[in-house]
């Protein structure tokens, strides 16, 4: 009986034994290694930046503001000059007409008189060459709208550029709703194309007639010529909302790892962080941060990738 009972308590042991928790192995050096790396970012010595063409910025100061999206076209120049040339030759006759019909007047009952058929022909014609000037004006409207930036249409400098095609007059529409007043300038590029793509900007602008195609909102614009072709189509952004302060990050500094986008911010002189990058915000250029990165901070504007590679394994090292 006695052998019985040592022989049960000799199971029980050997089954707690058994049923321990597995002890937790520590983190393998190599582990503590590659998390300290990732916070303390890469270091490396001034030649070795050198050789892998690391070069830095101070982070600009840079405004954001929502936007909204618009489609427009570039319009023919010779539209314009036509519409130009029209209105100097409403201009001349009405003024021919009207200096006319003062000389009759002032000639009028004496030696030099013309008859009162003539005279009352004159007075016909400048009453006909007025009435052509006045519709000749109004029809520009639709070529540049009831309220442009010019009060004299042939004569403003800005109106002979357009007619020469040393500017470019743009029409854009954006969609109901998206716009609440006249924005005071709009940025554009090819169709396609992203924000940070966005090279031309227009201004001043101003309303234009409604497109009847379309249902929307448009205004008309100046660009500078030879930013796009005319007739070609763009896409338009125009600021909406409040303004947000924060950092430019430059688009060559950005560079893609995990399914997130980083730069590398040298905190001390050889030492780079890599921090995530917000790309909400767009601009012309890169993307407007705010956060763990403030303007004056030095940014690697070339060689991320470079970095990415030091930063990631130990088989780049030795480069």
């Amino acid at each position: 009986m006695k052998s019985i009972l040592t022989l049960f308590l000799t199971a029980c042991l050997v089954v707690t034994a058994c049923s321990k928790a597995p002890a937790v192995s520590p983190e393998s050096p190599a582990t503590a290694k590659a998390d300290n790396e990732a916070k303390e970012g890469v270091t490396l010595p001034r030649e070795q930046l050198d050789k892998l063409g690391v070069t830095t910025q101070p982070a600009a100061a840079r405004e954001y503001r929502s936007e909204s999206i618009g489609y427009g076209a570039v319009l023919d120049h010779q539209v314009i000059a036509q519409a130009v040339a029209d209105l100097q030759t409403a201009e001349a006759s009405a003024q021919f007409s009207k200096a006319s019909l003062a000389r009759a007047r002032q000639l009028h009952a004496t030696p030099g008189a013309i008859s009162a058929d003539l005279e009352q022909s004159a007075v016909q014609k400048a009453a006909v060459d007025t009435a052509a000037l006045t519709l000749t004006t109004e029809k520009l409207s639709t070529t540049w709208g009831m309220q442009p930036p010019w009060k004299s249409n042939a004569h403003d400098s800005r109106v002979q550029s357009l007619a020469h095609g040393s500017l470019q007059l743009v029409r854009v529409t954006f969609p109901l709703g998206t716009l609440d007043g006249t924005p005071a300038e709009l940025y554009g590029s090819r169709v396609g194309s992203t924000r940070t793509e966005a090279t031309a900007t227009m201004r001043p602008v101003w309303i234009a007639p409604a497109d009847t195609t379309v249902p929307g909102r448009s205004f008309f614009a100046i660009l500078p010529a030879g930013t796009l072709a005319e007739g070609e189509r763009l896409q338009v952004w125009a600021p909406t909302g409040q303004p947000t302060q924060g950092a430019l990050i430059p688009t060559a500094a950005v560079v893609l790892n995990g399914g997130k986008f980083w730069c590398y911010v040298e905190k001390t002189p050889g030492t780079f962080v890599r921090v995530e990058v917000d790309t909400s915000r767009p601009v012309s250029g890169g993307y407007v941060v705010t956060g763990d990165i403030k303007p004056g901070d030095k940014i690697a504007i070339t060689a991320a990738s470079q970095l990415l590679a030091k930063e990631a394994g130990p088989a780049e090292a030795g480069d």
